[in-house]
């Protein structure tokens, strides 16, 4: 869908072209003559324009054939201009208009017709309702700031023509550098997962290799995925903000699945699965950014070097309270470094060589954790009272990092007292951290992101045409109990055995069977704990009898379900369909837990092995599942099993909307379901 004509037009004509540059359609004309564009430049108005380096046309009808037009006109006027455009063969489009889906119905269905047409006519389109776009061969936008063209700077794809200005606004402070920008607005016809695609398909060693998103919707998840996943495999690096998301299909929150499967939680699997690193704001997208455009770092050890204590201090805590480590330097290693320092200075770890530190100083310290094999990265934090010129301090560090084997990150805060300086640094092709913490939180971020799964993972061995004779039979609405348990059974996963009773008869029928203790549940209320429905520890016929006396009586109740009782943990695993999104799969601790503690974990389905374990592992419950104080744990290879049959299950059964399994009673024998909820819906 992205075409030539869109990335290297060879001549671009501005419809809506103005001479005054307080307008769209005459600041993207200074745009296109100060960014460079090589190509021919045509303003087209009714009035003269007189602008160096732009032939003016006073009516479409007069353009000659142009490969790329820009129009700043009305929504109502787009589709004609639009139309004859095509019929001159031009072949890609950029609509800076409002007016269009955004606006309402009417908006909506002038937006479809001109796509329509456009795709026709095999051209593209970039809008409406955006700024633009900006790569090496123009600067096809009506906005500033321009940065200038860095081969392997960021490349920036936005759903927001002002929050993409707001994040270059803000990133060039800190020095990061820029490739292509793409602002989508209502992305009609070219979407973020389009530009993700030709990135892909058209990598090469030379392509830039930071990506950075801000999306509002995500209409084809798997395609983000797979080419996110493709890119990231290559060698790049993904951050994104995901805004705005509503959840599709009417879904019903009458589980705890349906309870704990928000938005962020779907979009948090989504980027974990791709190997997405997850933003929540501008400030964070910019600190992950500048870490991406740094040197990799290969370890998780870091060495701290300052004169300001307190912010050695405040960047450990935030460093090793995310997973980081600012390990101590053994005295031996470093009594030769103390001796020429100067007297007070600490080189344990933060390495503090205080306010009257020097150039020569900070080198030697830098050559010294350089040496350390105990040190995967060095952080630099070093800004400046005012007194004297800490030109040479940073001369130094650029010298460092541009040396240096081991990743530095600079932390210069004195954005007043060393402005010149910091700029001076900045134009070397730096970065700067002007805020210590800001840093120690990016830069676990990253180093935590994990790696993409996306393609990795397969279907568990189920019976699946019982699977698909339950799903084609039933209606939509929840299961029975007995449905329910076939459904599982079918899947692989082991169900407690269980009795229903709806009546004294049928609970006198099975009495010989029953094997004491019991737990008895009611069924038809959807919170059987809320209406007291659920006895556990039932050890005499007598007791029985009356607890079925009593939950018969309850609102809602149609019978009973008797089951052992089994000893193990309560565990947790649910399913939740979300839209185009798929399977949204959450596990955690069971019982009344999964409600109290909100501890889950989740993934998108389908899921492998070694990314179940992972979710199994960050409960922040795990040492119960491990076993805690010489306490019997559970059987992790078993609930990552069940885990994953439930993933596979869905991906089987995608009309299972909603799917509730709490608990399993698991040990280090076995994991049993107990109680299970599966709504269907086709």
């Amino acid at each position: 869908m992205i075409n030539k004509a869109l990335i290297s037009p060879k001549s671009i004509a501005v419809i809506g072209a103005s001479s005054q540059s307080s307008k769209p359609g005459g600041k993207v004309l200074i745009n296109l003559i100060k960014g460079g564009f090589t190509g021919k430049v045509y303003g087209v108005n009714p009035n003269p324009l007189n602008i160096d380096g732009v032939e003016h046309i006073s009516h479409i009808d007069k353009l000659p054939q142009v490969d790329l037009a820009i129009l700043a006109i009305p929504a109502n006027y787009c589709l004609e201009v639009i139309t004859k455009l095509l019929e001159n063969n031009t072949k890609a489009f950029i609509v800076y208009s409002s007016g269009f889906g955004e606006a309402g119905e009417e908006g909506k269905i002038l937006e479809k017709k001109i796509v329509d047409l456009v795709t026709k006519y095999n051209a593209c389109l970039v809008g409406p309702n955006c700024i633009g776009v900006m790569n090496e061969n123009y600067k096809g936008v009506f906005t500033t700031p321009i940065p200038s063209y860095n081969s392997q700077g960021c490349e920036l794809i936005s759903s927001s023509g002002a929050t993409a200005v707001f994040i270059m606004e803000a990133a060039l402070s800190t020095g990061l550098s820029f490739s292509n920008v793409y602002s989508i607005g209502n992305a009609s016809q070219i979407s973020a997962e389009d530009i993700l695609e030709y990135m892909d398909l058209h990598f090469n060693e030379n392509s830039p290799k930071v990506k950075l998103l801000y999306l509002e919707s995500i209409n084809n998840p798997v395609k983000l995925m797979k080419h996110a996943t493709s890119l990231i495999r290559k060698g790049c690096k993904i951050a994104a903000i995901k805004s705005g998301y509503s959840a599709e299909g009417g879904r019903a929150a009458s589980s705890h699945t349906g309870a704990l499967a928000t938005s962020d939680v779907v979009i948090r699997a989504l980027f974990n699965k791709a190997g997405i690193i997850y933003c929540s704001g501008r400030d964070e997208l910019i600190s992950v950014a500048c870490v991406l455009q740094s040197k990799e770092v290969h370890g998780k050890r870091i060495a701290i070097i300052t004169h300001a204590g307190g912010s050695a201090v405040m960047l450990t805590d935030a460093l090793c309270s995310r997973g980081m480590e600012v390990p101590f330097i053994n005295e031996k290693k470093s009594k030769e470094l103390l001796s020429k320092l100067n007297p007070g200075s600490s080189v344990a770890n933060p390495i503090d060589f205080l306010a009257t530190g020097t150039a020569e100083q900070l080198g030697l310290i830098i050559d010294f954790c350089e040496s350390l094999e105990e040190i995967d990265a060095i952080i630099v934090v070093f800004g400046s009272p005012g007194l004297f010129n800490v030109k040479d301090v940073y001369q130094v560090l650029n010298n460092k990092m541009q040396h240096c084997k081991k990743t530095i990150f600079p932390v210069l805060p004195s954005l007043i007292n060393a402005k010149n300086e910091i700029k001076g640094f900045l134009t070397n092709g730096h970065v700067n951290f002007s805020d210590e913490l800001v840093l120690g939180r990016a830069l676990p971020h990253v180093y935590n992101c994990p790696k993409p799964t996306f393609g990795m993972t397969h279907l568990m061995d189920m019976e699946t045409a019982t699977i698909r004779g339950i799903i084609n039979q039933a209606s939509n609405g929840y299961l029975s109990a007995e449905q329910c348990r076939e459904l599982l059974l079918a899947s692989g996963i082991n169900m407690v055995q269980e009795y229903n009773c709806d009546s004294i008869e049928s609970l006198t029928s099975i009495l010989p069977n029953i094997k004491f203790p019991v737990v008895m549940k009611v069924m038809g209320p959807i919170h059987k704990t809320e209406v007291n429905g659920v006895t556990l520890n039932i050890n005499t016929t007598e007791i029985l009898i009356c607890e079925f006396d009593r939950m018969m009586k309850i609102e809602g109740a149609v019978g009973v379900i008797i089951q052992p009782m089994i000893e193990g943990i309560e565990l947790y695993c649910g399913a939740a369909k979300q839209g185009n999104f798929g399977h949204l799969i959450l596990a955690g601790l069971g019982g009344i837990f999964v409600e109290v503690l909100h501890d889950i974990s989740y993934g998108i389905a389908p899921l492998n092995t070694s990314e179940t374990l992972k979710m199994i592992r960050s409960l922040k419950g795990y040492k119960i599942i491990e076993g805690y104080r010489n306490g019997n744990g559970v059987n992790e290879e078993f609930y990552a099993d069940a885990i994953m049959r439930i993933a596979s299950l869905v991906n089987i059964a995608p009309e299972i909307a909603e799917l509730d399994i709490n608990p399993f009673k698991a040990n280090m024998e076995q994991i049993v379901a107990v109680d299970a909820r599966i709504r269907i819906e086709k």
